[in-house]
């Protein structure tokens, strides 16, 4: 089988699969890296949202193949490494907007939430509605107004 190498929260790992093998399932099966979770492996739900490089990906859509020895992934449980701190900014805000309900949409939801509020800094500019909006992952429980926030509150301190 081939092998293949890319970083995982700031490891370097490498894997011993197909390459057609979906990168969520490399993570969560082979790795044990389970935040991100498997909600329709059709990259439509999001729940499995990660970065890629700092950008917010779906891991149920990535082949192993696609990825390089470079390429980065940051889970949620890499996410406060990135900022040296036991909790990233948004995951306090999530605690502190007492977001979550069933949680299961948590990780991926806070992932793509980064990813926006980064994009928007990096433009130069605060984070608005339209880019709320874009965030298109699935809460079945519908914690949306409080998820909508834990993201202006979290921006605050990124």
């Amino acid at each position: 089988m081939p092998k293949h190498t890319f970083r995982v929260n700031g490891e370097q790992v490498t894997v011993d699969v197909e390459d057609d093998v979906r990168l969520l399932w490399v993570l969560r099966d082979i790795l044990g890296v389970t935040g991100p979770k498997y909600g329709c492996g059709i990259n439509v739900c999001k729940a499995c949202t990660s970065h890629l490089n700092g950008k917010a990906v779906n891991p149920c859509s990535i082949p192993v193949k696609e990825l390089a020895s470079d390429d980065e992934v940051t889970t949620i449980e890499g996410l406060a490494d990135t900022v040296d701190a036991d909790l990233h900014p948004m995951q306090q805000a999530w605690l502190d907007q007492d977001v979550a309900q069933c949680g299961y949409c948590q990780p991926g939801q806070i992932m793509a939430a980064v990813a926006v509020v980064r994009r928007s800094k990096e433009e130069g500019r605060a984070i608005t509605d339209a880019d709320l909006d874009g965030i298109r992952n699935v809460c079945r429980c519908g914690t949306y107004f409080r998820i909508r926030e834990a993201i202006r509150e979290g921006a605050k301190g990124m």
